[in-house]
Protein backbone atom coordinates (compact mmCIF):
# COMPACT_ATOMS: atom_id res chain seq x y z
CA UNK A 1 0.00 0.00 0.00
CA UNK A 2 1.02 3.69 -1.11
CA UNK A 3 -1.27 5.03 1.43
CA UNK A 4 -0.98 9.44 1.13
CA UNK A 5 -3.85 12.39 1.51
CA UNK A 6 -3.98 14.24 -1.58
CA UNK A 7 -5.78 17.57 -2.07
CA UNK A 8 -9.08 18.12 -3.50
CA UNK A 9 -9.29 20.13 -6.60
CA UNK A 10 -11.27 20.55 -10.09
CA UNK A 11 -10.09 17.16 -11.66
CA UNK A 12 -10.53 15.20 -8.97
CA UNK A 13 -13.46 16.33 -6.18
CA UNK A 14 -16.33 14.38 -8.55
CA UNK A 15 -14.11 11.15 -7.46
CA UNK A 16 -14.24 12.04 -3.89
CA UNK A 17 -18.43 12.55 -4.17
CA UNK A 18 -18.78 9.14 -5.61
CA UNK A 19 -16.94 7.32 -2.77
CA UNK A 20 -19.50 6.13 -0.32
CA UNK A 21 -19.28 4.19 3.16
CA UNK A 22 -21.37 0.38 3.74
CA UNK A 23 -25.15 0.78 3.99
CA UNK A 24 -25.45 -0.15 7.66
CA UNK A 25 -23.00 3.31 8.39
CA UNK A 26 -24.95 5.63 6.15
CA UNK A 27 -26.54 7.24 9.14
CA UNK A 28 -23.02 7.74 10.86
CA UNK A 29 -21.56 10.80 8.70
CA UNK A 30 -22.50 13.25 6.35
CA UNK A 31 -21.85 12.72 2.79
CA UNK A 32 -18.67 13.62 1.08
CA UNK A 33 -20.91 16.24 -1.00
CA UNK A 34 -22.11 17.59 2.07
CA UNK A 35 -19.02 17.94 3.59
CA UNK A 36 -17.14 19.52 0.71
CA UNK A 37 -19.79 22.29 0.60
CA UNK A 38 -19.36 22.65 4.15
CA UNK A 39 -15.68 23.25 4.14
CA UNK A 40 -16.16 25.95 2.21
CA UNK A 41 -17.54 27.25 4.95
CA UNK A 42 -15.16 26.60 7.80
CA UNK A 43 -12.26 28.76 7.90
CA UNK A 44 -9.36 26.45 9.54
CA UNK A 45 -10.13 23.11 7.90
CA UNK A 46 -9.67 20.96 5.14
CA UNK A 47 -11.02 18.56 3.13
CA UNK A 48 -8.28 16.01 1.53
CA UNK A 49 -8.57 12.59 -0.31
CA UNK A 50 -6.94 9.40 1.23
CA UNK A 51 -5.48 8.33 -1.97
CA UNK A 52 -3.32 4.78 -2.32
CA UNK A 53 -1.33 5.26 -4.95
CA UNK A 54 -3.61 7.05 -7.63
CA UNK A 55 -6.90 5.96 -6.62
CA UNK A 56 -8.51 7.17 -4.15
CA UNK A 57 -9.93 4.85 -1.22
CA UNK A 58 -11.00 7.40 1.13
CA UNK A 59 -12.15 10.78 2.72
CA UNK A 60 -11.28 13.10 5.40
CA UNK A 61 -12.01 16.59 6.42
CA UNK A 62 -10.34 18.02 9.65
CA UNK A 63 -9.08 21.32 10.96
CA UNK A 64 -8.78 23.73 13.82
CA UNK A 65 -12.02 24.06 15.28
CA UNK A 66 -12.15 27.80 16.87
CA UNK A 67 -14.70 27.13 19.70
CA UNK A 68 -11.77 24.92 21.75
CA UNK A 69 -8.64 25.47 19.56
CA UNK A 70 -8.23 22.08 19.32
CA UNK A 71 -7.63 20.17 16.22
CA UNK A 72 -11.32 17.90 14.72
CA UNK A 73 -11.12 15.28 12.87
CA UNK A 74 -14.58 16.11 11.37
CA UNK A 75 -14.89 13.30 8.84
CA UNK A 76 -13.22 10.43 7.96
CA UNK A 77 -14.72 7.37 6.04
CA UNK A 78 -13.05 4.50 4.22
CA UNK A 79 -14.89 3.58 0.74
CA UNK A 80 -17.05 0.62 1.37
CA UNK A 81 -15.03 -1.50 -1.60
CA UNK A 82 -11.92 -0.70 0.55
CA UNK A 83 -12.99 -1.42 3.88
CA UNK A 84 -11.60 -4.47 5.88
CA UNK A 85 -8.07 -3.99 4.09
CA UNK A 86 -6.34 -1.83 6.72
CA UNK A 87 -6.86 1.43 4.60
CA UNK A 88 -8.68 2.92 7.82
CA UNK A 89 -5.70 2.27 9.98
CA UNK A 90 -2.96 3.57 7.58
CA UNK A 91 -4.87 6.62 6.74
CA UNK A 92 -6.03 7.44 10.22
CA UNK A 93 -2.02 7.20 11.12
CA UNK A 94 -1.56 9.62 7.83
CA UNK A 95 -4.21 12.11 8.83
CA UNK A 96 -2.65 12.26 12.66
CA UNK A 97 0.62 12.58 10.87
CA UNK A 98 -0.45 15.65 9.16
CA UNK A 99 -2.36 17.35 11.92
CA UNK A 100 0.69 16.94 14.25
CA UNK A 101 2.76 18.96 11.77
CA UNK A 102 0.21 21.53 11.96
CA UNK A 103 1.14 24.97 14.20
CA UNK A 104 -0.11 24.16 18.17
CA UNK A 105 -1.35 20.95 17.53
CA UNK A 106 -1.66 19.48 20.88
CA UNK A 107 -4.80 17.40 21.10
CA UNK A 108 -6.87 15.88 18.07
CA UNK A 109 -10.36 15.33 18.48
CA UNK A 110 -13.42 13.48 17.03
CA UNK A 111 -16.42 12.52 17.42
CA UNK A 112 -18.64 9.49 16.44
CA UNK A 113 -21.67 8.54 16.69
CA UNK A 114 -21.81 6.21 20.19
CA UNK A 115 -23.16 2.77 18.04
CA UNK A 116 -20.78 3.20 15.45
CA UNK A 117 -18.63 0.52 16.91
CA UNK A 118 -16.10 -0.11 14.03
CA UNK A 119 -15.34 4.06 14.41
CA UNK A 120 -14.42 3.44 18.53
CA UNK A 121 -12.63 0.09 17.62
CA UNK A 122 -10.40 2.36 14.88
CA UNK A 123 -9.57 5.70 17.29
CA UNK A 124 -9.42 3.30 20.44
CA UNK A 125 -6.60 0.92 17.89
CA UNK A 126 -4.68 4.55 17.16
CA UNK A 127 -4.57 5.63 20.71
CA UNK A 128 -7.33 7.88 21.02
CA UNK A 129 -8.65 8.04 24.31
CA UNK A 130 -12.37 8.04 25.43
CA UNK A 131 -13.65 11.65 26.37
CA UNK A 132 -17.52 11.19 27.40
CA UNK A 133 -20.69 11.98 25.63
CA UNK A 134 -20.59 15.69 23.82
CA UNK A 135 -24.10 17.78 24.28
CA UNK A 136 -24.93 17.31 20.52
CA UNK A 137 -24.83 13.08 21.56
CA UNK A 138 -21.73 12.16 20.12
CA UNK A 139 -19.04 9.90 21.81
CA UNK A 140 -15.72 12.56 22.09
CA UNK A 141 -12.73 10.54 21.81
CA UNK A 142 -8.76 12.31 21.88
CA UNK A 143 -5.28 11.78 21.08
CA UNK A 144 -2.72 13.99 22.74
CA UNK A 145 0.63 15.09 20.60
Amino acid sequence: MNVKLVELTKENWEECVELSVAENQKGFMASNLYSLAEVQYLQNFEALGIHDGERMVGFVMAGLDPDDNNYWIYRFMIDKSFQGRGYGKIGLKAVVDWLKGKDGCRLIMVGYNPENVAAEKLYKSAGFEDKGLAPWGEKLSGLRV
